[in-house]
């Protein structure tokens, strides 16, 4: 990705805290990185949850 590239975050949801939960995320990515779609995922801190985001590149 080149330094001007800008990401545009357009949907995000917390869920319960899944061990596998980082699997998803990373398919989601290697399918539609070519559509232009990223996904991250971030713990909640202190709590069993995890955020799952969704932006536009």
């Amino acid at each position: 990705m080149e330094s001007n590239d800008k990401l545009t975050m357009i949907a995000s949801i917390t869920v319960q805290e899944s061990e596998d939960f980082y699997k998803v995320v990373d398919f989601l990515n290697r399918t539609l990185k070519e559509r232009g779609l990223l996904f991250g995922l971030k713990k909640v801190k202190n709590e069993p949850k995890m955020t799952l985001y969704i932006y536009e590149v």
